[in-house]
This record gives structure tokens, sequence and C-alpha cells, in this order.
């Protein structure tokens, strides 16, 4: 099969090149699966560069990517036969392990290939897994939104941001996201913002404290460095900022968080317990059952430009990166 991967190792370390490898094979619980879209997150990239998103120890070789969607095309022991031929999408797929999405095949855990509503394509499942499971963590986690809670979503153009904005509404929660132009405004009004502040020309607090007087009941936090002087000033008593992406800059909390008996808590997806993954899984997929979930637009490359997707991603491209691997009416046999 092709394959785009890395080394970990040497002076070629991170340099992702396309390969011709052997394709896995379904192992004792796992589902073999030819990959029609791979998603590419800001993690794929970091981990290419030493980041805390390794593949694990002693991996000479990575194909990355956590998220894609495709089609069961053989399943291994313990894994009922009348999964094959299901359209699915995946999550976690390289997390400690050498083999994502990046690839013609990928050979996985059973409970990581997720099936995908006959009304969902293959882009929207590819873009799932790690932000809208991130999201959901990062909503829930703690207790359940009441209907009309108000939550303020910083970066809702985001892949994390606006899955945050559709499953908050999808609960009754009001929302309000902070964008940084225009482009990026229309895209969380569309995903169901009430409220869209760009932050960029706007007074955050003061608009968000104006839309909801009593404070917000929770913050979903994209660069707290940069906001948390906004967040103390809009948070509601005994809410919680929930921070879901890695700050460089030191963060001097302010005295009103105190007042307002607020809490800061960080989440790692990769690294949340497992119960908390599969409870962010259910939640995921019976909002996509009811159609709650929708794609960002989309910038696409081929398996062969696997190294220029991850450069988007890593330029902050607005919407979502792919990459097409396979058409869905073409997914190839596993045994050619």
């Amino acid at each position: 099969m092709l394959a785009a991967r890395y080394p970990t190792s040497g002076p070629d370390a991170g340099t992702i090149r396309l390969e011709t490898v052997p394709c896995p094979e379904p192992g004792v619980g796992e589902v073999l699966v030819a990959v029609v879209v791979s998603g590419v997150n800001p993690t794929d990239w970091k981990s290419r560069s030493g980041g805390a998103i390794a593949g694990g120890a002693d991996i000479p070789w990575v194909i990355p990517n956590q998220d894609g969607a495709g089609v069961i095309v053989a399943v291994g022991d313990g894994v009922p036969a009348d999964r094959v031929g299901e359209r699915v999408w995946m999550w976690e797929a390289q997390w400690q392990r050498a083999s994502g999405t990046a690839a013609e095949y990928i050979a996985l855990p059973s409970t990581h290939a997720v099936p995908l509503p006959d009304h969902a394509g293959f882009d929207l499942g590819a873009g799932l897994g790690i932000p809208a499971m991130t999201a959901h963590h990062c909503l829930f986690a703690d207790g359940r939104l009441g209907s009309g809670d108000q939550v303020l979503v910083q970066g809702g153009a985001g892949a994390v941001g606006h899955a945050a904005i559709e499953l908050a509404v999808h609960a009754g929660a009001r929302v309000a996201a902070t964008v940084s132009g225009p482009e990026k405004a229309a895209l969380a009004k569309a995903a169901g913002a009430e409220l869209v502040v760009d932050y960029r020309t706007e007074d955050v607090a003061a608009t968000v404290r104006a839309w909801a007087p009593d404070g917000v009941a929770r913050i979903i936090e994209v660069d707290l460095a940069r906001n948390i002087e906004d967040d103390a000033k809009v948070i509601a008593d005994g809410g919680v900022i929930v921070v879901y992406a890695r700050t460089f800059d030191a963060v001097t909390p302010p005295p009103a968080l105190m007042a307002s008996n607020a809490s800061i808590a960080f989440m790692l997806i990769y690294k949340i317990p497992q119960t908390a993954k599969f409870a962010a899984l259910e939640g995921v997929v019976a909002a996509l059952a009811e159609g709650a979930l929708t794609e960002l637009p989309s910038t696409r490359f081929t398996l062969a430009d696997a190294g220029s997707a991850h450069d988007a991603v890593e330029g902050s491209v607005v919407g979502k990166v792919l990459i097409d691997v396979a058409p869905p009416t073409e997914v190839p046999d596993s045994q050619d």
C-alpha cells in the first residue's frame, strides 16, 4: 500500500515522504479500514517536531494522523464479520502506535472505528475525532450544561471551537464565540453562535458581559495567556475555564477569578481517562446521529502532499485540512 510516513530519528526526522509499505493485517479485536479521507490536526504536525503527542518509544517510522474516515474491508478475531463494508470514522488512530490514517489502509482497534451514519459524508467523519471529542470533554466533563446556560468559545472558527459551538447549542446552551475576522465570524455564526465578537476590533469583555450580565458558565479556551484578563471579567460565579491548547507564555491569574470562585481546568484528549474518552465518544455519536455536527470548509491535499497538509495546519489555515486517500467510489481492495 501507499503511505505517507516519516522517520523519528536521523537527519530526516519528521520529514514526510510517500512510500510503498506492507499492508497491515487486523489483529485480535481490530478492523482493517480502507482510508478514504485523512484529517489533520495540530497535534499531528507537533508530533513530528518532537511534541508531546509522540508515537511511542522505539518506533523508527510513523504514519501520521489520528483522524480519518473510510470503509472496513476486513476484521480480526473477535470482531463480527458483518462489520465488513461498514462506513466508519476513526479517532486516536495513531496514539501510541506507529500507524495513523495517512495511508491507504490502517488496522486499529474496532472501538476506534465508529459507524458513520448514512447522512454523514467521509469529510465530516474525518473531521470529528480529536476536535469533537475534545470539545465534548471541555463542555461536559464536569457536569451537564443546562438549557439556556451561556458559554463563551474563544476561537470559534477552529475545529475544536466549531464543534464546541455545535455541541453546546445541541445541549440547549446559548453560545458566544470570538473570532479574528469576517470569514471566521461567518463560520461561527453558521455553527450556531448567538453572539460573535471580533477580538481584533471589538471589546470582548464588554460585549460578552452585556450579552451575559451574570457571566458565562463555561469558557472553552484556546489561548489562555492572551485571553485570561477577558475571561476573568466575563466568567460567572463558580464558572469553569477549560483550556485545551498549550500556551508558551506565563499566565498570572487575575484576582477577579478568586472573587468569582472560578476554576481553570486543563485537558489533553489523549491523556484523559479511558472512561472519559468513551463518554466523549458517546456524546459525539449521539450528536452526529441527530445531525447536530457539520463539517468546516476544507483545504484538500493528496497523499503525496501530506507534508504540505501538515504545513497548512501549522500555518493556521481557515477550515479543516483533509487528505484525499481514495475516492469513495474507488475504495481499494485489501487483497490487491
